[in-house]
């Protein structure tokens, strides 16, 4: 029995452990349908054309984990940043665990999505919010039939949260393949603020294709700052679906850094739907041996008078690949639209690949856009005079990398944040500083 022939035979099991009179049975029914009509996506179609999924949906996945958690605080303390105080919401093997988690938050509504689908105090949210934003592809509808665990995060209006929230997801390795389906549901009120920092990450070598999906809605004047930390094992493949709605006069920005993991696919859209709303996408990318990473953004402009900027940096060693496919669409309502795209890739060795392809769909005429790519490689002139200043090569190609993705770092709001992202780019680069994750 292949993946999609297990997954689609379990869903009547999974059916038979949720409740099934809540409004999200409907959705969940509706949603294994198209997952089994279409199936898992393949090169053949455009969206996938660079990417492949043939070699991570070979392995047998347990799609329920059978083993009872055990994992303490010690096993995962490094993965949480301490620098600064955060609220935190831990997964372990999909699985909500209260003992690592802090989920008693002053004017919010921070539960899990499984509560929240059942308790009558949630109703009215979930109906208006959840499944709004995503898309009815396969993998999304995969997501969304198999929708229960994962963070609930409602901000109330006029609430500038005061610590940032963490989201964490262990895999432990106790199943020799496990397969993990989260789901958040984010719903940030008029004038509210919310930072929030997501990560993946397993603690063995045991293969985990995680599929997960996160709406976010930023109603009017919010401002929702979020960042995904993707360093993990090189047997953990990670698809990422990250949908967010905004209003007018709203900011959203989310930031994406990429150093590990054997397959990445960040699939991220944002549609703007008022006016005066500002749309922030930026990532940086550092990967080596055979790992794959692919960007796929969409950046929909409905209405007047609104801003998208999307940075993208890429480094590529050893025989990894790379994948970039962003879109701008702006639509004929969306005059004085001001878009910015660019990726930009160094190749430092001759086996490595990138395939990027920037998009500009416009059918408005008094707007600003403009977008591009470039792939190429070290400065040699610049390598050459940091040498003649006494230099060391490795160090000054370091150097020249770490310059090269430093303006995608200098709009990171999060001081601890930069601080580790920084760190861990120093170790990938090559340059120990005494923090290795």
């Amino acid at each position: 029995m292949d993946l999609k022939d297990k997954l689609v035979s379990s869903f009547m099991a999974f059916e038979d452990r949720v409740d099934v009179d809540t409004y999200v049975h409907d959705v969940r029914s509706e949603a294994i349908k198209i997952f089994e009509e279409k199936g898992f996506p393949t090169k053949k179609e455009e969206d996938w054309k660079y990417t492949s999924l043939r070699s991570i949906l070979k392995e047998d996945y347990s799609v329920f984990p059978k083993h009872e958690n055990t994992t303490e605080y010690r096993d995962v303390k490094k993965y949480f940043i301490h620098d600064i105080d955060t609220y935190n919401i831990v997964f372990i093997d999909g699985k909500y665990s209260s003992h690592l988690s802090q989920t008693t938050h002053d004017g919010m509504d921070v539960c899990l999505m499984s509560a929240a689908f059942s308790k009558p105090k949630y109703r009215l949210v979930i109906e208006n919010y959840f499944n709004k934003a995503a898309t009815k592809d396969s993998l999304s509808s995969l997501n969304t039939a198999f929708s229960s665990e994962g963070a609930y995060i409602h901000i109330p209006k006029n609430k500038l949260v005061e610590k940032p929230i963490q989201i964490l997801h262990f895999s432990t390795g106790h199943e020799s393949a496990l397969m993990l389906q989260p789901r958040n549901l984010i719903v940030v009120d008029e004038n509210s603020h919310v930072q929030i920092i997501e990560r993946h990450q397993s603690l063995t070598g045991n293969p985990v294709l995680t599929n997960s999906v996160t709406e976010i809605f930023a109603n009017k004047r919010a401002i929702v700052d979020y960042y995904k930390i993707q360093n993990d094992n090189k047997n953990a493949s990670l698809i990422d679906h990250t949908f967010i709605k905004q209003k007018q006069e709203s900011l959203a920005s989310v930031h994406t850094f990429t150093f590990g993991g054997k397959l990445t696919r960040n699939n991220l859209n944002f549609y703007q739907e008022g006016q005066r709303i500002d749309s922030t996408l930026k990532g940086v990318t550092i990967i080596g041996d055979k790992q794959h990473v692919d960007h796929n953004t969409l950046v929909h402009h409905i209405e007047p008078n609104c801003e998208s900027h999307q940075d993208y940096k890429g480094i590529f060693g050893e025989n990894a690949k790379g994948v970039f496919n962003g879109k701008v669409v702006v639509e004929k309502e969306a005059q004085k639209t001001n878009a910015f795209q660019a990726n930009n890739n160094i190749l430092i060795s001759d086996k490595a690949t990138i395939n990027t392809k920037p998009q500009l769909e416009i059918f408005a005429d008094d707007v600003k856009c403009s977008h591009g790519c470039t792939i190429g490689q070290l400065d040699e002139s610049a390598l050459f005079y940091m040498k003649t200043r006494g230099i060391p090569e490795k160090e000054a190609k370091a150097l020249l990398m770490y310059a090269f993705s430093n303006n995608v770092l200098s709009s990171v709001k999060i001081p601890e944040i930069k601080q580790r992202i920084n760190k861990i780019i120093a170790n990938k680069l090559g340059v120990r500083i005494g923090f290795d994750l």
